[in-house]
């Protein structure tokens, strides 16, 4: 008996150090040493079956990226921002329900009647895009409240809220707005007290023009000869709601073991409760910061992408099997790398997800 256990181990020690060096291989030819990179974990029932950064967090610094490298979240953000809100309603301070005017008095009432807060967390509002509202002439980087002062005066939207869905940045400032509203707080001390505190991310933190971001990665870009530029912020990128939030492999595993064990809400059932289909033939939906669909095993699997000017983001888990794969990148519009990662996952039989990457990334455009 003892003989059929150890030979089993051996199987499975030998099946792991096969899928590392051969996701060690792929990511040593893609993210030179001495470049801008990647972090990459990959968790299989509940086992760290890969962890691991390639790279420099820092190009000018030679700083190397590690599983305690922080990296701007970009869109991976927004899951926060929902959960402030569910946990707001859990507290009975709003509703999903509430329209915009009961935050925002001097909102545009042909829009602010119509568009609730449901709305906004599944992007089924029509609201109109802040960034195509931003003056040519503006220098200064937006914030949320900038936002706000865009479109409240906005008298139409894209479609009537509940209709269709399209991916809305506006809505998530304006519930990052909601939230200060409502608590009373700043939003980064009520993120700080009521998420990060509690479920451990003690290094995670928002970014604002003069925050000191230990472990930080600097974002970079390819320009058109192909090479690395640095490209860290935008003039959106110290919006707080839609994309602010700056963390590690190491913080956000902490992050969604809380998914997992419903330590803050459960998630699943708060999904049931706004969900919204992408379309008519799609069976992917999204609400709370999330895409999602329930998979052939009808397993909830939660899907996300992050992409700004010089990071892009991804992260898949699936709660009930305890599977999640994450990568995190320092370079712009990275995410061919997702495939190639995927394909060897399946091959060594880590993942059956269904996650139609193209598809869901081009929901985010």
């Amino acid at each position: 008996m003892r003989k059929i256990i150890f030979f089993f181990l051996m199987v499975n020690f030998s099946f792991g150090q096969t899928f590392q060096q051969a996701l060690d291989s792929l990511l040593e030819h893609k993210f030179p040493a001495n470049s801008a990179g990647i972090a990459v974990l990959v968790i299989k029932n509940n086992q760290e079956i890969y962890k691991k950064g390639f790279g420099l967090a820092n190009i000018e610094k030679k700083e190397a990226i590690t599983p305690n490298t922080n990296f701007r979240m970009a869109s991976v953000s927004k899951q926060f921002t929902a959960m402030c809100i569910i946990l707001l309603e859990k507290q009975g301070k709003l509703s999903y329900e509430d329209n915009l005017l009961k935050f925002f008095p001097d909102f545009a009432p042909s829009v602010g009647t119509i568009i609730k807060i449901k709305h906004l967390l599944t992007h089924s509002s029509g609201i109109i895009d802040y960034e195509d509202l931003i003056p040519e002439n503006q220098k200064k980087q937006i914030l949320d409240d900038d936002v706000l002062e865009l479109v409240k005066n906005q008298t139409t939207t894209y479609f009537e809220a509940g209709k269709q869905f399209r991916y809305s940045n506006t809505g998530f400032c304006l519930l990052e707005q909601i939230v200060e509203k409502v608590s009373g707080e700043k939003y980064s001390s009520f993120i700080e007290k009521n998420i990060f505190r509690p479920v451990g991310m003690l290094n995670t933190s928002m970014y604002s023009e003069n925050a000191q971001i230990p472990n930080r990665a600097m974002g970079y870009t390819r320009n058109d000869k192909g090479e690395i530029a640095f490209s860290d912020q935008s003039i959106t990128s110290a919006t707080k709601g839609d994309g602010c939030v700056y963390t590690s492999l190491n913080d956000y595993k902490k992050w969604v073991i809380a998914l997992q064990k419903n330590q803050l809400v459960n998630l699943e059932t708060q999904l049931a409760k706004i969900n919204f289909q992408l379309n008519n033939t799609s069976k992917f939906e999204y609400g709370f910061g999330w895409f999602n669909y329930l998979n052939s095993k009808n397993q909830l699997e939660l899907y996300h992408t992050g992409s700004t000017c010089g990071f892009s983001n991804s992260v898949s888990i699936v709660p009930k099997s305890n599977y999640f794969f994450v990568f995190f990148s320092n370079i712009a519009n990275n995410h061919g790398i997702e495939q190639p990662i995927y394909d060897l996952m399946k091959k060594y039989k880590l993942t059956d997800s269904e996650i139609n990457f193209k598809f869901l990334l081009e929901q985010t455009r």
